[in-house]
């Protein structure tokens, strides 16, 4: 039976000694509250809701996008698992939650354990970075569903935070800076317009180009960074009053999701100067500046809204930590019809 269905391209031993392989990277991410071991039909936590006078859990879903392409056409796969956990750490802690476990979905065609090992490696160390036990997970071998070499992953983060403490922009007002926190590249957003862009102008991944001190492949492949651990350590300290993730949507999008009726974002373009990698590809691919802002980060992978009085000490505050950050904007009354978000 084990022959047949081997046959049918899924190998049940590949996917045993998968699992053995990655146990340990696991049990490297175990943090209080974790119970069992992996290999059960479900992960547990046991939450301790002693420091929480009303715990909320909060909960979050994403994927690595088309930089996986990047990923596969290179054959490097230990970064790509950081770019999972982030992108979901990374929602989750714009409410101002704590992460407590992660889960992942990894699907392919055929699985090679030793290769595909490499993906949980890179899960697992965001997860500790992040303190965020991995509990579990599925692989899933689909010979008719990808093509050879290729596989899709998905990642999915629980959190907590103080219903007291959630932090949605409700309190948001007129007068409030905005603070653009550093990104570390292009993070996994916009990669469908960066391949056609690599493309269409012939761009060699194994080339360094002006300005780039690695090959054109491994930046691209630079890891999202992750912020929950910075968001945690200001929210001790600093009123974040609103927090968004610039992902798919870039400015435009983003950060009016976190803004009240009647509050207009007033952004300065010339608040932070934009990494050349960005500029690059707007050159090589003639895009506007309108819609840089709209598909990339452009250096700014987080936003926060703040007190205009606190602004300038959490600039600080973050430089201590090793990171950068800007004050780029503040918040002023929306005209009647008014765009949410103003970039001047």
């Amino acid at each position: 039976m084990n022959d047949a269905y081997k046959k049918a391209g899924v190998d049940i031993d590949a996917g045993n000694r998968f699992v053995e392989n990655i146990k340990p990277l696991i049990r490297a991410t175990q943090r209080r509250g974790v119970l069992g071991d992996i290999g059960g039909f479900g992960g547990f936590f046991a939450l301790d809701g002693a420091e929480y006078r009303e715990p909320v859990l909060v909960a979050g879903t994403d994927g690595v996008g088309t930089k996986l392409k990047i990923a596969i056409d290179l054959g490097v796969l230990d970064t790509i698992g950081i770019d999972l956990v982030a992108m979901c750490v990374n929602d989750i802690a714009c409410s101002g939650a704590e992460p407590l476990f992660f889960l992942d979905y990894f699907a392919t065609g055929k699985l090679e354990p030793d290769a595909h090992t490499a993906i949980v490696a890179g899960i697992s160390k965001a997860c500790q970075k992040t303190r965020c036990a991995l509990i579990g997970g599925e692989t899933a071998e689909m010979p008719d569903m990808y093509a050879k070499g290729d596989f899709d992953l998905a990642g999915f983060a629980v959190g907590i935070v103080d219903r007291a403490k959630i932090i949605d922009g409700s309190d948001i007002g007129v007068g409030n800076a905005i603070i653009g926190l550093a990104s570390s590249g292009f993070h996994s957003n916009g990669y469908s317009l960066v391949r056609r862009i690599v493309r269409e102008a012939g761009l060699d991944l194994a080339k360094k180009y002006d300005g780039m001190e690695r090959p054109l492949g491994e930046v691209l492949l630079t890891p999202t960074k992750l912020y929950s651990t910075l968001i945690g350590q200001l929210g001790r300290v600093f009123h974040l009053k609103g927090i968004a993730h610039i992902t798919g949507g870039g400015f435009w999008d983003n950060i009016p999701r976190i803004l009240p009726n009647g509050v207009q974002a007033v952004i300065s373009g010339h608040s932070w100067t934009m990494p050349q990698l960005f500029r690059f590809f707007q050159r090589q691919g003639q895009v506007s500046d309108e819609e840089l802002l709209r598909v990339f980060n452009c250096g700014v992978g987080m936003v926060l809204v703040v007190p205009s009085e606190e602004a300038q000490e959490i600039v600080s505050a973050i430089a201590a930590q090793g990171d950068e950050a800007w004050v780029i904007g503040a918040t002023r009354l929306r005209p009647k019809n008014g765009p949410a978000i103003v970039i001047e």
